[in-house]
């Protein structure tokens, strides 16, 4: 939830764009070393369109929202 509200926030400020990046890193991180495979897929597939970049307006902000909402759908359903 955390994410996903940050990621609202984040596609037209830098900082915050940032820190869902590491935020979602870290969430992969300990996916992977609880080796939650199929989740931690997800989660990078999401890191894999966020590219930060100071100055510029998220390009892909859509996008990562779509997954974002996919995911959060996904973690509820389960």
């Amino acid at each position: 939830e955390k994410a996903a509200s940050l990621h609202q926030r984040a596609s037209s400020d830098y900082e915050k764009c940032v820190e869902f990046n590491k935020l979602m890193s870290d969430v992969l991180g300990r996916l992977e070393d609880a080796h939650c495979y199929k989740t931690a897929d997800k989660v990078m597939s999401i890191l894999i369109d966020c590219n930060p970049k100071q100055g510029a307006q998220c390009e892909k902000a859509a996008r990562i929202g779509d997954k974002m909402k996919k995911f959060e759908q996904d973690k509820g359903s389960k």
